[in-house]
């Protein structure tokens, strides 16, 4: 039967928009004209990028009026992939359908077939197949896992088919658009070799565990895929859920062509990034985050906008839930202050009874000290947190300006996980 067409807000009337491939250190920019019957902003995730570009509404811009432009100026500094996606109602407005992808091409980037982008998503539409709107602020969702789809789709298709040749090599680039889904991406009879995350090269490319990719949202994984199955061969593009495993696309081989009699066999390794890796731990400005609140484990109270409220309070007036050192929302003082130059240590500490990601603005970071397992050695922009742990990130602030850190599990920063840091 033929199904409904759903109605979406979109970068250019698509779901993804635009993929933007840009040169690193080569100067971009992109004019914003909104058409949204409300205001809104393009954040530039990932991008070590100059402050008031950030597209953080009301921290590092006004937002942008119905009608009104606004032009995005800014130089990568770093090659890799990112994407890009509204920064006021970010809840409502990725899940309406605003995101892209961006990429950031290396000078001399690894010898590959093809390079194709994956952005994953999910949806949560009604009966009539339109966009469950009367869902994009329960408050059941803002206080457990966040507003989960009950649609999976690939670059925007229920599913996406990928035509490879025998014995091509691929550089897939995975995003995790959804609005608070984490993903395990596999692919049926491949061994996939991860040679970045969150943008950054890994220093030793590795075979992930269970050969598949575990992504909170906002997190992305490149990587390096040989298509070692026969012609004619169509394998699956598999996405673990939690609670069931759904088909999101194939590799689908061609029928008699071949690119080459063998697969190659070097492991291609990124040049890095021009990251700042001279971290002083011993002189480091120490800074504690702890989380608190959610369904399960509420606070008794917290403080909102300078005032204190009592939990059920803050949900029945604020829809507010969650708490960042018992305050709750984005306050008018920053989390710290911190000189430029300065190394930098976040504990973090997770005491609700859910899964967080946690996504610094500005700035990447790595683990430390990680209470459940050996600390991660890589450098991400979006750090998974499960419950009752305690994760220990540095990084040096090198980057000035007023930058943001909250969960991207976007219905958890609608109920109160957000603060901001300043970079003097």
């Amino acid at each position: 039967r033929q199904e409904p067409t759903t109605g979406i807000w979109g970068y250019g009337g698509t779901v993804p928009g635009p993929e933007l491939r840009l040169k690193q250190g080569a100067e971009f920019s992109a004019e914003l004209i909104n058409r949204l019957p409300q205001p809104t902003t393009i954040h530039w995730h990932g991008i070590r990028i100059v402050n008031n570009m950030d597209g953080v509404a009301g921290l590092t811009q006004p937002p942008v009026a119905p009608g009104d432009t606004f032009t995005y100026r800014f130089t990568p500094p770093d090659a890799g992939t990112y994407w890009y996606h509204p920064h006021y109602r970010s809840w409502e407005q990725l899940a309406r359908g605003l995101y892209g992808a961006l990429v950031i091409e290396e000078e001399a980037p690894p010898a590959v077939d093809q390079d194709l982008v994956m952005v994953f998503d999910d949806w949560r539409v009604g009966k009539d197949g339109q966009i469950d709107e009367a869902s994009l602020e329960s408050m059941r969702d803002i206080s457990h896992a966040g507003r989960l789809g009950n649609i999976l789709t690939l670059n925007g298709k229920f599913s996406a088919d990928f035509p490879v040749l025998a014995g091509q090599r691929l550089r897939l680039r995975l995003i995790n658009a959804a609005t608070a889904r984490i993903l395990r991406v596999s692919f049926e009879s491949h061994v996939p070799l991860v040679i970045a995350l969150d943008g950054q090269p890994v220093e030793r490319p590795f075979s992930p565990d269970r050969n598949s990719v575990l992504l909170t949202p906002a997190q992305r994984a490149d990587l390096i895929l040989d298509c070692t199955a026969e012609p004619g061969a169509a394998t699956d593009i598999a996405v673990d859920v939690g609670r069931e495993r759904l088909l999101a696309g194939r590799l689908v081989y061609d029928e008699k062509r071949r690119q080459r009699a063998n697969i190659l066999t070097d492991i291609p390794i990124l040049a890095p990034n021009p990251m700042p890796n001279d971290i002083d731990l011993d002189n480091a400005a120490a800074i504690d985050l702890v989380m608190t609140g959610g369904a399960r484990r509420p606070f008794d109270s917290a403080e909102f906008k300078g005032k204190e409220y009592g939990i059920r309070d803050l949900v029945r007036q604020h829809k507010k839930a969650w708490a960042f050192n018992g305050i709750v929302g984005l306050p008018d003082k920053p989390l710290a202050v911190i000189d430029r130059g300065r190394s930098v240590v976040v504990r973090m500490v997770n005491r609700t009874a859910w899964r967080h990601a946690m996504h610094f603005h500005g700035h990447h970071v790595r683990e430390i000290a990680h209470s459940a397992r050996e600390a991660s050695p890589h450098w991400r922009d979006t750090v998974f947190m499960e419950p009752d742990e305690t994760v220990m990130v540095a990084f040096k602030a090198h980057n000035p300006g007023r930058w943001m850190l909250h969960c991207h599990m976007l219905a958890h920063q609608r109920g109160g996980m957000a603060t901001w840091y300043e970079v003097g």
